[in-house]
């Protein structure tokens, strides 16, 4: 049975579908057959792995509100092991639309269950909010990756964050583990990067991941040709830095990767 991961902080610009649509591409090179499911309106991990989010008919929200079966709208993508679920902004309006059906906080779990088996990991890209669509997507999830940018604010909403994680546990999935909390755009050469990094392991020590994503002009340009980082710049430190990611949670999941 796959591994649902969620890639959520309800802050913005941390790196959070940088990480989704990389680390989903990078578990596909290790030959680990995965699905992301694209779950913010704003579609930027549909148009980042090639799709056009205005030529989407059918979407996670169709799924969602309407029982379109999730099978039907899958879409492959450049890389072998890796498929994707498409997003639109049509997602907005999911929120008001569910909040009167029974079940409401479950509808992407019951959506995702048919299709579950059928993958080794299904990444979860969750728009930056504690919306309802982000509760679905930690209630569907069986762990949760929290990232976390090397600035200044960088702990800013984490403990809002933390708290929303453990109603989820009590109230709705007490499965939900923490993957990991992902140190993202770190520059080397600031003592603030440093500094942040120091602070975020002393508080959470064993919660965060060995492996640090740097600030990277390349894992910046790659959404814009339709790419994540490792199809577009392959041996660059941004690509390296998610293969590592990848290897490190399929070592940790019991999950020998590709030599």
């Amino acid at each position: 049975m796959g591994k649902v991961i969620a890639i959520a902080n309800q802050k913005g610009g941390v790196g959070k579908t940088t990480t989704a649509m990389n680390l989903a591409a990078s578990l596909a090179v290790l030959e680990f057959k995965t699905l992301v499911i694209d779950a913010d309106p704003q579609a930027n991990t549909t148009s980042g792995l090639g799709q056009d989010p205005k030529e989407i008919e059918t979407s996670i929200y169709e799924c969602m509100v309407d029982g379109i079966e999730i099978s039907t709208i899958i879409t492959k993508t450049d890389l072998e092991y890796l498929d994707l679920v498409p997003s639109h902004i049509d997602l907005v309006g999911a929120e008001v639309e569910m909040i009167n059906l029974e079940n409401r906080e479950e509808k992407m779990k019951s959506v995702i269950a048919s299709i579950k088996d059928q993958y080794d990991f299904i990444i979860i890209d969750c728009s930056p909010s504690l919306g309802l669509i982000t509760i679905n997507a930690l209630t569907a999830a069986n762990s949760v990756i929290i990232p976390v940018q090397c600035e200044y604010f960088a702990l800013e909403g984490l403990g809002k964050l933390l708290n929303t994680i453990k109603i989820i546990q009590t109230r709705l999935n007490p499965d939900l583990e923490i993957e990991g909390i992902l140190l993202t755009m770190y520059d080397v050469r600031l003592r603030l990067s440093n500094q942040v990094v120091d602070e975020v392991r002393l508080h959470f020590k064993g919660l965060v991941f060995d492996t640090i994503i740097p600030r990277n002009v390349r894992l910046s340009e790659s959404p814009s040709f339709g790419l994540p980082v490792i199809a577009f710049d392959a041996e660059g430190k941004g690509a390296m830095a998610y293969l590592n990611l990848a290897s490190e949670i399929a070592t940790k999941n019991g999950m020998e990767k590709v030599n």
